[in-house]
């Protein structure tokens, strides 16, 4: 059971008005710090301010999807006041509290080490990526249709990692008629490209295929279209890094090249919020009930 456990949701986007929405109506306690535009009729949720509420009784904490910025600044779209959380505002909540983030970096980590905090990381979880892949391929799929001036169906396209997004948007495009190319390292991914009617390419190979592609989508996190890549692919070419930063593209170069390229971040937040939220929302119930509950 989750009723009457204490959740403190600190900042994010409108993905987390849905977070909100299906936590509390679980019977979810829920404490908003970072939505002060906001207006919440139901007598579960209740704003909140961290430097000056009793954290004594905090079972878990909510960072957004990006969690902080390296000094623990919190992203924030209801408020105007910045948001921090610290070691200080850990070490005021009981031993049991855990810290839900979607993603970590090293100033989480130390300091849920130096409180002795528990850290989860949410898009770490495979359940959680596979989810949320859905509503980032729409939303990749929506900017290549905006950002072009032909149709998907018979535009080449190629994707690069064919891990849990990489698939999906594979699929996706496929589907809509698109010819897809999707480039992989390990030969069993290569295999499930083939399998899934695609054309396989090897990573190391992209430069030799990439004048055969018009859209381009990234989704591997570090350097992969640089300046050789770029200067083979035709002038007219878009680039869409879903990657997280600072992405796989060398973003200077392609604008030097006249090649349009977009670091397209928190699609889900942007294409689908609604749904994106209620799939947060629905990972952290069953992690509330197996890590808190008991």
């Amino acid at each position: 059971m989750v009723q009457n456990l204490n959740m403190l949701i600190m900042g994010g986007d409108a993905r987390y008005l849905e977070v909100i929405k299906t936590l509390a109506g679980e019977g979810v306690n829920i404490f908003a710090a970072g939505f002060d535009k906001c207006k919440f009729n139901n007598a579960s949720i209740n704003h909140a301010d961290v430097d000056n509420m009793d954290l004594s009784k905090i079972d878990a904490i909510t960072l957004p999807v990006a969690g902080t910025d390296p000094s623990g600044e919190v992203e924030v779209e209801y408020a105007d006041k910045p948001l921090f959380i610290s070691e200080k505002t850990l070490k005021k909540t009981p031993a049991h509290c855990i810290i839900y983030t979607g993603t970590s970096n090293d100033f989480l980590e130390n300091i849920a080490v130096s409180a002795n905090r528990k850290l989860v990381e949410l898009f770490a979880r495979d359940d959680m990526a596979v989810y949320n892949s859905i509503p980032t391929a729409e939303g990749a799929l929506r900017l290549a249709m905006e950002e072009t001036n032909v149709t998907i169906h018979s535009a080449n396209v190629m994707v690069l990692g064919f891990g849990r997004v990489g698939i999906t948007v594979a699929r996706l495009f496929a589907a809509v008629g698109a010819n897809v190319q999707a480039a992989a390292r390990k030969p069993s991914a290569l295999a499930r490209v083939k399998e899934m009617g695609l054309t396989p390419v090897k990573i190391s190979e992209i430069k030799e295929h990439a004048d055969k592609a018009t859209i381009f989508v990234n989704t591997v996190p570090h350097p992969i279209l640089d300046a050789e890549v770029i200067s083979a692919m035709d002038p007219e070419a878009l680039i869409l890094d879903l990657a997280s930063k600072p992405g796989g593209t060398d973003f200077n170069f392609a604008k030097e090249k006249g090649i349009k390229a977009l670091h397209a971040l928190g699609l889900p937040g942007k294409n689908a919020p609604k749904t994106a939220g209620e799939i947060i929302g629905g990972v952290l119930l069953e992690l509330l009930k197996e890590n808190l509950s008991n």
